[in-house]
């Protein structure tokens, strides 16, 4: 039996109340998966940006 497989033998056995925190919890689980995964796009995205952004032709909108 795997993991997903004894997950739903447990909630099963729960009352509905509590399968609907379970339900919440597996939504914010999910959220800060796609929080994190963001991060990590945005992260990438200014690391391979640098080289264009950081040049002398401008280097005048800095101070604007």
């Amino acid at each position: 039996m795997g993991l997903a497989e004894i997950v739903q033998e447990q909630i099963k056995a729960l009352p509905e109340r509590q399968v609907k925190e379970v339900l919440d919890f597996i939504g914010y689980l999910k959220s800060r998966q796609e929080q994190t995964q963001w991060n990590d796009l945005m992260q990438a995205q200014e690391k391979s940006l640098t080289k264009v952004w950081d040049n002398p032709d401008d280097e005048v909108w800095n101070h604007v």
